[in-house]
């Protein structure tokens, strides 16, 4: 992964060098601070501006090479549109469009946090940082060859500048935590598959040590034992031995329930023996982004030190088709006690999830459990790549996940659960079976399959982020392959509602 860049704090004054980057309203309005470093240049961008058709809009940019009247080599002026209405998360991207700005060849920066009314509150200096640092992340760590124009000018340094420097230190170390754990999920996603796989992402699960969890790896031994036979089906054509990790964060009240959260880690979908088509398989070294999110989640509330009690549990495998693979028509006996006909072994998420959701309700009795997993290519034909699906068997959940997805921009979407799904998935042989054998609906009868499985009535959300957890849309904080998705949106949620 590139060199991350030096990110800190520091007093409104004028750079000397690099490049400085300062905010405009709708009305190309700047703040105090700002107007008097600009200084006679404000002439020159007003003249620009008119020239380049710029009008302070959100998002927009004004690039001025060697300006005159100031002794940086460049000054970016970046829009903000109606600066009253300005959110949390508008800050966020804000500060992924000041990093996007900035060329590869610049070692200084200087990004001004004022308003036309002034200076950000520390809050506001430190979204605009928490949005460069994600901006920042590219995984190019097996590139070996780089063309001159590509090639990174080495440590960057950046400063923002803002009123209150201590205030925005203190405030931007949560939010560095937060971004810590995106990045970390990024970073498990975009790695390649004969890098990442089980046994060694549960290795990268216990480096969360370092910050404080508690982490213990299950083996194939230890869930034979525990009767998780639809999960270890799945695994069981790899020569890669599957896994599932455990991580327990302890930030609340000692006994106080946990929340839960559950990650589907397949580390490559070959589709086992219903074998995927050959075009666009190498995507599927991603199937694994909610089990990501859930180590990333992990991280963030153990760096920020959240006031909550956590459970992370995460079950990974490799579908791979060898001579031992299970077959269509096998059935499988899952950790609950209920039976399973494998349909399509290109069906195989649910039944990792089947029984680590088993097993993280009895053994922690959470407060509520979510599930994350880039289960069906049903929910990106149903809702593409803006919006993940979620299913819920509880209102006030449901609820606090929509909320927070509109305040961190991770939206979800509420999709139906009723018994008449449940019919589709019936089995004449066992008691359920893994596939809906329609093309109707396949992300509902997935989560209608899932939801068998949520044990003593406990409050469940389930959320497909097929569309979100790679290979989704390029924004103005990522632009990378692997998304991080789910770790704000989480952090959110329990922050907001959970911690005491």
């Amino acid at each position: 992964m590139a060199d991350a860049p030096k990110l800190g704090f520091g007093p409104f004054s004028a750079p000397n060098r690099g490049v400085v980057v300062v905010f405009c309203d709708d009305g190309l309005k700047f703040g105090p601070a700002t107007a008097k470093v600009l200084g006679s240049a404000s002439g020159l961008v007003a003249r620009a501006a008119k020239a380049e058709r710029f009008t302070g809009k959100n998002g927009k940019s004004l690039d001025l090479i060697m300006p005159e009247g100031l002794k940086v080599d460049r000054l970016v002026v970046v829009g903000v549109g109606n600066a009253s209405e300005l959110k949390s998360q508008d800050l966020v991207k804000l500060g992924g469009v000041a990093m996007g700005k900035l060329p590869g060849s610049a070692s200084e920066a200087t990004v001004f946090a004022e308003l036309p009314k002034g200076a950000m509150t520390a809050g506001q200096a430190a979204d605009i940082g928490q949005g460069a640092q994600l901006r920042a992340y590219a995984f190019d760590r097996y590139k070996t060859k780089r063309k001159d124009d590509d090639k990174p000018a080495g440590k960057r340094n950046i400063t923002i500048a803002t009123g209150d420097v201590a205030a925005a230190r203190k405030a931007f170390v949560a939010r560095e935590a937060i971004a810590s754990g995106v990045l970390l999920a990024r970073d498990l996603v975009n790695e390649p598959p004969n890098i990442l796989y089980p046994e060694e992402f549960a290795r990268r699960a216990q480096a969360l040590k370092s910050v404080g969890v508690k982490v213990e790896v299950l083996d194939v031994k230890a869930m034979t034992k525990l009767g998780m036979g639809a999960l270890l089906g799945v695994g069981q054509g790899s020569r890669r031995d599957s896994r599932t990790v455990v991580m327990r964060w302890d930030g609340g009240k000692k006994g106080d329930a946990p929340v839960a959260f559950i990650g589907k880690g397949v580390c490559f979908d070959t589709g086992g023996i219903s074998i995927k088509p050959g075009a666009g398989m190498e995507d599927m070294k991603g199937d694994m982004a909610g089990a990501a999110c859930v180590v990333g989640l992990m991280q963030a509330l153990a760096a920020r030190k959240a006031k909550v009690n956590a459970v992370g549990v995460i079950g990974i495998v490799e579908n791979m088709p060898d001579g031992n693979a299970q077959r269509p028509g096998d059935i499988v006996t899952s950790m609950s006690g209920q039976t399973i006909e494998i349909i399509n072994t290109d069906a195989e998420g649910r039944l990792v999830l089947a029984d680590v959701l088993w097993y993280t309700a009895k053994r922690f009795k959470p407060k509520f459990m979510i599930d994350l997993a880039t289960l069906t290519g049903a929910i990106i034909v149903a809702l593409g790549q803006e919006y993940a699906g979620m299913f819920a068997n509880n209102d006030e959940l449901s609820h606090r996940l929509h909320l927070a997805g509109e305040a961190t921009d991770e939206k979800v979407w509420r999709m139906p659960l009723s018994p008449f799904y449940d019919k589709m998935i019936d089995s004449k042989f066992a008691d359920m079976k893994n596939t809906g054998g329609s093309r109707w609906g396949g992300a509902i009868t997935a989560a209608q399959f899932i939801q068998r499985f949520v044990a003593d009535k406990t409050p469940w959300a389930h959320l497909d982020i097929a569309g979100t957890g790679m290979d989704s849309r390029s924004s103005d904080i990522n632009k990378s392959w692997g998304s991080g998705w789910g770790v704000r949106l989480l952090d959110r949620l329990v922050a907001e509602h959970y911690e005491k």
